[in-house]
């Protein structure tokens, strides 16, 4: 579980370079299309699970030296989801409603938004690991 919840932010790392390039009404189309129903069936689910899995981990060892990569994974996937909240949500619900016709002069903040946010939550995962 751990490895799906670390598969958005590191794909998003990957297409970084090259999303930054594209134009507006490419760049939405890809955001409306592509990234459908990723969020709801596969990250949101995997995330939260290993969020949740880690607590347990971490409540079932305190009393031992065990514990503490537990509390760390933890506190780092609560960071991605925090992350998500501040970041990539608010750019997820403007970006559904945009069309070609109604893509805003600012649409590339938007873009910056969003991948900085996900680019933020892969060094959180890979942070947890070290």
């Amino acid at each position: 579980m751990a490895v799906r919840a670390v598969l958005a932010p590191t794909a998003h790392v990957l297409e970084l370079p090259n999303k930054l390039a594209l134009s507006g009404d490419v760049w939405l189309a890809v955001q409306q299309q592509l990234y459908r129903g990723w969020g709801p069936f596969l990250g949101a689910p995997a995330e939260l699970g290993v969020l949740l899995t880690s607590a347990i981990l971490a409540v079932r060892h305190r009393a031992s030296a065990a514990a503490r990569p537990f509390w760390i994974a933890g506190c780092g996937y609560l960071g991605m989801l925090v992350v998500f909240v501040l970041c990539d949500a608010p750019v997820n619900a403007a970006v559904a409603a945009w069309t070609t016709a109604t893509l805003p002069a600012d649409w590339s903040s938007y873009r910056l938004r969003w991948e900085f946010g996900h680019a933020v939550a892969a060094l959180l995962w890979a942070k947890r690991r070290a």
